[in-house]
């Protein structure tokens, strides 16, 4: 069993003079001395140090009051979260998942051991409630792979208590550089540990991007880094993290069609369909998740004297239907060889990328030509669609035509760095032609659900009254979004000649 906990924490830089006097800080009534605790703690990576390099420590630690393994996301400059799992002579399963994405088939060895003597006082309020825990580390770093180095140093660490204002972390950091004292360069002892014990420096980033290959490929890795980085995310069933991941994939699938001058699609067509595979799993539990809060808040609208039958327990039951429960399903996802495959896929188009001419080319001439050609077949399909009479031929259109309003709006994401201004524009554009298709297609997806509930319910002896209701106002949505689409359409036309 793991438990989460949000860290809010500053680091600073010390000396032997130890920790300034604190009994001054604003709201803090008193320093309460805790003791000194003795820290042992053994911090994991793979050989390469994939882990550290997103800034994600893992660590089993005995002292102290939490020994136990602990692993360590970042969140923002001074925040992370922590995910704490009894103290055990094995990395525990649900610790391991949750670092799969990085480590894949690699194995976790361990890299640095942190010794530290923990000098602990306590910030309290007058009611003595806990503001912040301020220590002194004494830390004696020793480099257990890749060298044999070893380091010294005293740190004071300032940590915030739970559910207090961040406010007093400025107020008592405001006192320690009174005092001379100065924020830490390193974001955590690990990282520290590491450059100080390092047998030789780290190897320079890459450069900006200068050609249309630099370009696509930079595009491509930020998606990367999204897919891989939401894994933990998913796994503990974060908020938006699903929706987050699988925009991610279609964003990487997006950038290999539209780009297929610039990298070889018989190299990429094949990891498209896998992304395409991806996303579909992440999507069998959204897609029902964002149709259910439509229809539930469309059946929120529906005066209650219209409400007829038990509609809203059976919209529920719908809801409730998850095939194979969600969490479990997609953990198994994540944990199959198929998922780590399509990583190790990724990774090889950005070590190994297979660029075409069109890659060494000015980025200027190539990207604008790219994005010109999906924004064509936008048109050509918007075009279509008004042209057709209402039914199942224009909303197949509409639908073909927002699925190609996404793809112009990624390409036009991925020119951003080196178009400026006009790829701004029409991502802009894009995204609210996206918006508006996507009623409609919401729209036609809630229609197809209100018609099997209402057969479900009259078979049941249930009235029907309300899906039809329902189904009339989900018409009606449907009919102003195809009033308003010639003239949306005509404005993003005009505006995208610039590109």
């Amino acid at each position: 069993m793991a438990d989460t906990k949000r860290e809010i924490e500053r680091k600073y830089e010390s000396d032997d003079s130890g920790l300034p006097d604190l009994t001054g800080v604003a709201g803090v009534a008193a320093v309460i001395d805790k003791g000194v605790a003795e820290l042992d703690a053994t911090y994991y990576d793979t050989a390469d140090e994939r882990l550290a390099a997103s800034s994600i420590t893992l660590r089993r630690r005995t002292g102290g009051s939490d020994a136990g393994w602990h692993l360590k996301f970042p969140v923002a400059p001074g925040v992370r979260d922590e995910i704490q799992a009894p103290l055990s002579d094995t990395l525990p399963e649900t610790l391991a998942g949750l670092v799969r994405s990085r480590v894949r088939d690699a194995e976790l060895v361990p890299v640095v051991r942190l010794r530290s003597e923990r000098d602990v006082r306590d910030l309290v309020d007058v009611d003595g409630r806990v503001l912040a825990e301020v220590s002194v580390d004494g830390v004696l770093a020793q480099r257990l792979a890749g060298g044999d180095g070893s380091a010294q140093w005293t740190e004071i660490e300032v940590e915030l208590a739970d559910d207090v204002d961040p406010a007093i972390l400025d107020k008592v950091e405001k006192r320690l550089r009174k005092a001379g004292v100065r924020p830490s360069k390193s974001a955590s002892k690990l990282a520290r540990a590491l450059a100080e014990t390092a047998p030789k420096p780290a190897p320079a980033s890459a450069g900006e991007p200068v050609t249309a290959g630099d370009h696509v490929l930079a595009y491509v890795r930020v998606q990367r880094d999204a897919i891989v980085g939401l894994d933990p995310a998913v796994r503990r069933d974060v908020e938006d993290s699903v929706h987050s991941m699988r925009v991610a994939t279609r964003r990487m699938r997006s950038t290999f069609k539209s780009f297929g001058k610039v990298l070889d699609r018989a190299v990429t067509d094949p990891i498209a369909d896998e992304l395409k595979w991806l996303a579909g799993e992440l999507g069998v539990d959204r897609d029902r998740e964002v149709l259910d809060e439509r229809l539930s808040a469309a059946l929120g609208e529906v005066p209650h004297t219209l409400v007829s039958g038990p509609v809203a327990e059976r919209l529920s039951r719908w809801a409730g239907e998850r095939p194979g429960g969600a969490s479990g399903r997609l953990i198994g996802v994540l944990d199959s060889r198929r998922y780590l495959a399509l990583l190790d896929a990724l990774d090889g188009v950005l070590t190994d990328p297979p660029l075409l001419k069109a890659a060494g080319k000015k980025p200027g001439k190539v990207l604008p030509k790219a994005v010109r050609k999906d924004f064509g077949k936008v048109a050509a399909l918007v075009g279509q669609a008004v042209e057709l009479d209402w039914g199942t031929d224009r909303d197949v259109a509409i639908h073909e035509a927002r699925k190609k309003t996404k793809r112009t709006r990624y390409a036009a994401e991925a020119a951003i760095p080196a178009l400026g201004g006009r790829a701004k524009d029409l991502v802009k554009s894009m995204k609210a032609l996206q918006n508006l298709l996507g009623e409609h297609q919401d729209s036609v997806m809630a229609r197809q659900t209100l018609r099997e509930l209402s057969a479900v319910a009259h078979a049941a002896g249930e009235s029907a009254f309300t899906y039809g209701l329902l189904y009339g106002r989900e018409e009606q949505r449907a009919v102003t979004v195809e009033a308003q689409l010639p003239g949306f359409w005509k404005g993003i036309k005009d505006g995208a000649d610039a590109l």
